[in-house]
């Protein structure tokens, strides 16, 4: 099912970009969900849909949106364990474990967090983002586990996408990678886009793609006998873009520990200590792991902040590691 709205732009707006506009009298979408009807041409400006999320209104226009309820099949709910963290009546915090994919795509419909959400909560979740995606504000990599932050209604979740939009919400997660960054502390700032060889992977562009900022620190360097050097380091993001740490930290010649898709293919090692490699051998998924989530309560306005520990395989590793060093 189709809504359609229609304004008359008067002084008081005039000149304001039209998502903004649009953001400030459709209280209950998303400005990044705007920007989609805009751009798959949902909105009319004076009986044109030719246009951007910052095309400027002026006095006297009529602008129309008409905001597309998606009409993908029924995505089944599932019975699945949820590692739920907190839970209040417009939130959910939720530590997705590794191997599973947020929402349905091609080829998994079945065991995602969406399925197992749709189980629990059946309808108190929001829908803003259409029947595919109920409650689902932001993502994580299937092979990195982590916090997420579930929206039961959809005043929670407009404001919780604006906070990240502003880029407001507070993000660090944890990884082990190969090797050693330089400088040991910093921030990288780069655009990111699709990989033109591998359209399923992302890379740096220097030109195009969608600016990326990761502020990093070095935790701890391992340097130990029959080990390679092995780095200890906590990630803060500025922004939310796919696969970004991984990316990020491929462009500054290292990878994580576990990564099948940026890392290193077929390491061969000289000599290594058997104990580590067979604990590496059963990692699943990258070392990467979404530890701390914090951000401004959207009914209460309080400042909250939630932590999750470690997956076993990630903890094994790292204790290991440190036991060694010790």
């Amino acid at each position: 099912m189709n809504n359609t709205i229609k304004f008359s732009i008067d002084s008081k707006n005039s000149g304001k970009r039209l998502d903004i506009f649009l953001r400030e009298n459709i209280r209950n979408l998303t400005r990044s969900y705007i920007k989609k009807l805009i751009e798959n041409k949902n909105v009319k400006l004076n009986n044109s849909n030719q246009l951007s999320p910052s095309t400027k209104v002026k006095n006297k226009d009529s602008v129309t949106i008409n905001i597309v309820q998606n009409n993908e099949s029924e995505i089944l709910p599932k019975k699945i364990k949820l590692d739920i963290v907190y839970e209040d009546s417009d939130i959910l915090i939720v530590n997705k474990p590794k191997g599973m994919v947020v929402h349905p795509g091609a080829g998994n419909s079945e065991n995602t967090l969406v399925n197992a959400l749709l189980y629990k909560y059946k309808n108190k979740l929001s829908d803003i983002n259409g029947s595919l995606r109920p409650g689902i504000v932001h993502r994580i990599d299937k092979e990195t586990s982590g916090l997420l932050v579930i929206a039961k209604n959809n005043f929670a979740h407009s404001n919780l996408g604006e906070q990240f939009s502003k880029h407001s919400i507070k993000r660090k997660y944890i990884c082990l990678s190969w090797g050693v960054i330089r400088p040991l502390k910093g921030k990288i700032i780069t655009l990111i886009t699709r990989d033109k060889k591998n359209r399923q992977l992302m890379t740096v562009s220097d030109i195009s793609g969608k600016k990326a900022i990761t502020n990093y620190k070095t935790l701890k360097v391992f340097n130990l006998k029959d080990i390679p050097k092995i780095s200890l380091i906590e990630c803060e993001l500025e922004t939310g873009r796919t696969h970004q740490i991984r990316v990020h930290l491929k462009y500054k010649g290292i990878s994580l520990l576990g990564d099948k898709q940026y890392g290193k293919k077929n390491i061969k090692f000289k000599k290594i200590n058997n104990e580590f490699f067979e604990k590496l051998n059963r990692l699943s998924g990258q070392a990467l792991h979404a530890q701390t989530l914090e951000f401004e309560h959207p009914k209460t306005k309080k400042w909250v902040s939630f932590n999750s520990k470690l997956p076993e395989g990630f903890k094994n590793i790292l204790n290991f590691l440190e036991n060694l060093s010790s």
